[in-house]
This record gives structure tokens, sequence and C-alpha cells, in this order.
């Protein structure tokens, strides 16, 4: 049955940040108790609180589906400029005391190789096999973004119609498979609040056992939270399409895809091809954003000229001052100079 949810692991680990030349052990010469310091950090979170792998899976996605996995949701805004961070659905992201501590402990043994795109990557990777998930590799030389703008920020939400799901997927390059593994997979772990699933409670076709357990959770104050998968909320499995299949999905979308045309044949299946991971991995890594990669190349070019971070903005970019973007990263999320690793 892993088979299944492995296929969601695609999305997060394999959409690369613009010019990143991704491969296996990238860090091995330049870093190489990266993997050690990571899984550490993460196995010590995990023994404190279960629920961070679902928090690492929402970040990393939450990053991804803007302009690729380039952290550039870890940017914090700033008096009159604002980030992903701030906006909308991000404003509910957790974790980021993870991805700190983590690079807090890199800097002090490797400073300045390690991004955090590719500590945001790995430590969830960790994140979902102390949750039962597969264990597996993944292929790290992200660069970090120098842009984050709330703008570029356009999420699916809990109550999105499957076919302008299916849309703003296929605008990433995924199909109707891949939609239906990342939203299953990634909902298999995790809780939502009550004020954001009203629309099922109210569905007569809801299981009634579970309508009930959920009214009577949320009649509580301060607007509770209840698990996504209510028979294996903490394990990275495939129990949710079986909830789904059940009418005791929580969220709308998740019940949804089990009840439309174009995704109910996805949900209904008890393993996936191998396969499908693989060819769906080969288009996510060709997946990359155009005005980032001018931008992150240019900066990169800079900022090896100058050894390391820029502090004055003087030069510009099409709509974008590189130099601004360059200093704010610096300051916000540290860069990583090219290395001999980065150019090859």
């Amino acid at each position: 049955m892993k088979s299944t949810t492995a296929l969601f692991l695609l999305f997060c680990f394999l959409v690369p940040s613009a010019l990143a030349q991704l491969k296996f052990a990238f860090y091995g010469p330049s870093c190489h108790r990266t993997g050690s310091i990571i899984s550490t950090v993460v196995a010590d979170s995990f023994r404190r609180d279960p629920s961070i792998t679902a928090a690492l899976l929402r970040m990393q996605f939450h990053d991804c589906f803007v302009t690729g996995c380039d952290a550039s949701l870890l940017i914090d805004p700033r008096p009159g400029r604002p980030s992903e961070k701030s906006t909308g659905p991000n404003a509910s992201v957790r974790g980021y005391e993870i991805i700190d501590e983590i690079k807090r402990r890199l800097e002090a043994v490797c400073p300045g190789i390690v991004s955090c795109a590719d500590i945001v990557a790995l430590a969830t990777r960790d994140a979902i096999k102390l949750a039962g998930g597969p264990s597996f590799l993944i292929k790290t030389g992200r660069r970090d973004g120098l842009r984050s703008n709330p703008a570029d920020v356009n999420l699916p939400g809990p109550t999105i119609p499957v076919s302008a799901s299916i849309g703003a997927f296929a605008v990433k390059g995924l199909n109707v498979d891949d939609m239906v593994t990342l939203i299953g997979g990634g909902h298999s772990v995790g809780s939502i609040h009550c004020s954001l699933f009203q629309d099922r409670l109210n569905d007569p076709a809801m299981d009634r056992s579970l309508n009930a357990q959920l009214r009577n959770t949320c009649s509580a104050p301060n607007d509770p939270s209840v698990f996504l998968d209510q028979r294996t909320p903490f394990v990275v499995d495939n129990a949710i399409y079986g909830e789904m299949q059940r009418q005791r999905a929580v969220m709308r979308i998740d019940q949804n895809l089990a009840l439309d045309g174009a995704t109910s044949g996805i949900v209904s299946r008890s393993e996936w091809a191998v396969a499908k991971m693989v060819q769906t991995n080969r288009r996510m890594e060709a997946l990359e954003d155009a005005i980032d990669n001018q931008t992150k190349e240019l900066v990169a070019a800079i900022a090896e000229r100058e050894n390391g971070c820029l502090k004055e903005s003087s030069i510009d970019f099409g709509n974008l001052n590189v130099l601004t973007y360059l200093h704010w990263f610096c300051e916000t999320v540290g860069f990583a100079p090219k290395t001999k690793e980065h150019r090859e």
C-alpha cells in the first residue's frame, strides 16, 4: 500500500530551483555531514511532536507550488515589502524553527554551502520516513530563491472544484494522476480548522457517525482542528483514499476526488505503478520559473564576483532590482556563494 502514497513525494522533492543541477550526494565533497545533521534535528523534533511531518509537507508544497522548490516561502516580510510567508494560506504554515535550527548547525560546520531549499526537501523526506512512509533518496543542489512576491501565491483551496484543481495542476505540468496523488498523499497526515470544512458538515451524504463526531468537536470555541485522515492521522499511508470512498473525507476537495468522474477511478485503485512515479518525477524535474532563472543567474555571478552578499542596490534587471533582492535575501535567509560543486 505504501507504493501509492510514495507517489505524492514527486512534487515535494523534484521540482528544482532554476539553474540547479540536481544530483545525488551533491554535498558529499563540500559538506558530508549534511544528511546526519538534518536527520538528527528532524528526529529530535518528531519525538517531541509527530505532527511535524504534516507541517513540513505543507511547507514544502506551499513553497514548490508557487515558483518551484526554492525556499522563497522562508523569506520574512519586511515593512513595505511583503513576502509569500505572510500571504493568505501561508500565514498558518509552521515548522520554520526546525529549518532554522538545521541551518544554524550546518552553518557552524559548513558555512555558506547548503541551501535552504535543500534543507526543506531533506527534512521533509526524513519526517515522512519517521511517520511510517517510504525511505528514499532525493537529489540535491537546489538554489535558494531571491524573490518572494505575495502576488505569485495562488494555491488551491479546500473547496476548489475538481475541474479547477485539475487546471491549477496542469499549469504546473502535472496531470490528473499527479494531482490525486499529491492531494491525497499530502492529506494523509495533518489537520484542518473547523471553519474550513463547514460545507462538509452540511453535506447529507457524509458518513453519519463521522459527521456527528466532527460536529461535537467543532462545537467547542476557538475554531478547533480535526485530523484530515480519521484512521491513521500520524502515519503516511493510503488510508485516506479508503476514507474518501466511504464518504469520510473531511475536506471538500478530498471527498470530491472520489465522486468526480475524472478522478474517482484513480482514487479507487489500491496500488499504483512504480513506473508512474518515475515518469512523473521526470516531468517535475523539467519545471522552472523563467523569470527567477534569469535573476538567479545574474545574482549568482554578481555574488561570486563580490565574494558573497552585496550591500548596495545599484543594478536593475527588468522589474527587479537584483541587488536589493540579494541584500534582502542575505539578511533574511542566507546566501550560499557558488562553489566548485555549484558550477558543475
